[in-house]
């Protein structure tokens, strides 16, 4: 019998499914259509995010296998290169693996609740949520558990809702899909890549069971089926959802027109489908079921980012005030600079600017991870008779070579140039911090 206290194969996948569904679904889609006209391309790019956050999860269950500890890629890192690659990748969760999140979910909020608080502000809005998670976690971490545990079965069901009412009810007649040389051709452009950046943050989650492996019941076994299944799951009302967001709304609906000529995203995408879908009665359920799943991302955020921040200032002693001040099960330092950085972003960051940031900065850690899985095998650190990457090495090679693919697009993207510059000057001050670390403990114990 599995203990009560351990995590098995269908809380496993929930708790993957409630860090993926979020945010990322619900705003992104309308600046994928900027660069893509083509609705076919549009529908298979969230095919092929699906498909890379698969490759990698099927990757990442071997990883977590060989290296059966808590942390993520952390642990991941830290074992197969080097404890400063390591610390790299806790230290991009510290500034914005998770407070990027938090602000990109506080903002939809914001953006969202306008439409229910008349005249509300949106940034004020964004703000609001941040302080009044981050006080209810300070408080209460059951609480917060809770709270997270009931929204995730809210979010499911509005996703088969919108999927089976948008396409049994409303209004396809601008619809049309098409399979033509110039569909198939745009999903090789550099606006298919640089879209990818969006659908990677909403399949952001896809290695989250992975920050908590020791608490997974027989995690030999059940963890290569948690992360294939959860990210299935997702894969799947993903694909299915953005398919009826393009049947049951013309897609100029989705875009803006800006002052200087040109075309803008709109964010509240799914408001606009609702509308079309469940006509004005309903959008006001919609809309406050969309601002509670928000809200529950932010809770999310809040939850396991400061309890990666705890490990590494339990492991970097220049960063040890990450890891004092517990209470009761809440690191508070953590917390609060998590925060801290969150509403830092609300106030001088657009919310494409923060979706470059997350996104760009899990492809290049979640693509050193799973070029691990060959250096395992080369080093023969694999289990005989214990899981191996299904489909190695085709798997992992899918992973990087889509994953670079996109970097190198966002690169090369001058719109995306200074958000990229920023990641990487955040990378760079992380290493500065290893070294004088090390450097300082190193002379101190002379």
């Amino acid at each position: 019998m599995p203990s009560a206290k351990k995590i098995g194969l269908l809380s496993g996948a929930t708790i993957m499914i409630a860090n993926m569904v979020g945010v990322g679904v619900y705003t992104s889609l309308g600046y994928q259509l900027l660069g893509i006209s083509s609705t076919l391309a549009v529908v298979l790019l969230w095919a092929v995010g699906g498909l890379v956050a698969l490759c990698g999860a099927l990757t990442y269950a071997e990883l977590a296998v060989v290296f059966p500890r808590s942390g993520g890629e952390y642990n991941f890192l830290s074992r197969i290169y080097h404890p400063a690659v390591g610390f790299l990748s806790g230290w991009v969760s510290i500034t914005v693996g998770f407070a990027a999140p938090m602000a990109a979910s506080a903002m939809a909020f914001g953006e969202y609740f306008q439409n229910i608080a008349e005249n509300g502000n949106q940034k004020l809005l964004a703000a609001g949520v941040i302080v009044a998670i981050t006080a209810i976690n300070l408080l209460s971490f059951s609480v917060g558990k809770k709270f997270q545990a009931s929204v995730t079965i809210m979010n499911i069901a509005l996703i088969l809702c919108f999927i089976i009412f948008g396409f049994l009810f409303s209004d396809s007649s601008h619809f049309h899909l098409t399979a033509t040389s110039t569909d198939f051709g745009a999903c090789f452009s550099q606006s298919f890549a640089v879209s990818l950046i969006y659908v990677s943050f909403a399949y952001s989650g896809w290695n989250s069971i992975t920050y908590i492996v020791e608490d997974v019941e027989a995690p030999q076994k059940n963890l290569p089926r948690i992360l294939f299944l959860g990210t299935f799951i997702v894969l799947l009302l993903y694909v299915g959802l953005n398919f009826i967001f393009l049947y049951s709304t013309p897609k100029e609906q989705f875009l803006i027109s800006l002052p200087d000529g040109g075309m803008g995203a709109q964010v509240k995408i799914a408001l606009i489908a609702a509308k079309n879908i469940f006509h004005q009665n309903g959008i006001p359920f919609i809309v406050l079921i969309l601002s509670i799943g928000f809200i529950a991302s932010v809770n999310s955020m809040m939850i396991i980012g400061p309890r990666v921040s705890k490990v590494v200032g339990n492991d970097i002693r220049l960063l040890g005030f990450l890891s004092k001040d517990v209470y009761k099960d809440v690191p508070v330092i953590s917390t609060l600079l998590q925060a801290g950085i969150a509403l830092l972003m609300i106030l001088t960051s657009s919310f494409d600017e923060i979706i470059t940031y997350i996104g760009f900065t899990l492809s290049i850690f979640t693509s050193l991870t799973v070029l691990g899985v060959f250096i395992i095998r080369i080093k023969k650190l694999n289990i005989p008779g214990q899981y191996k990457t299904l489909g190695f090495p085709v798997t992992p090679v899918i992973f990087i070579g889509l994953e670079l693919w996109m970097v190198f697009n966002v690169i090369t993207d001058r719109q995306k140039l200074i958000p990229s510059l920023v990641t990487f000057g955040i990378i760079l001050l992380g290493l500065i911090i290893y070294f004088a670390n090390s450097y300082f403990y190193k002379n101190s114990e002379k």
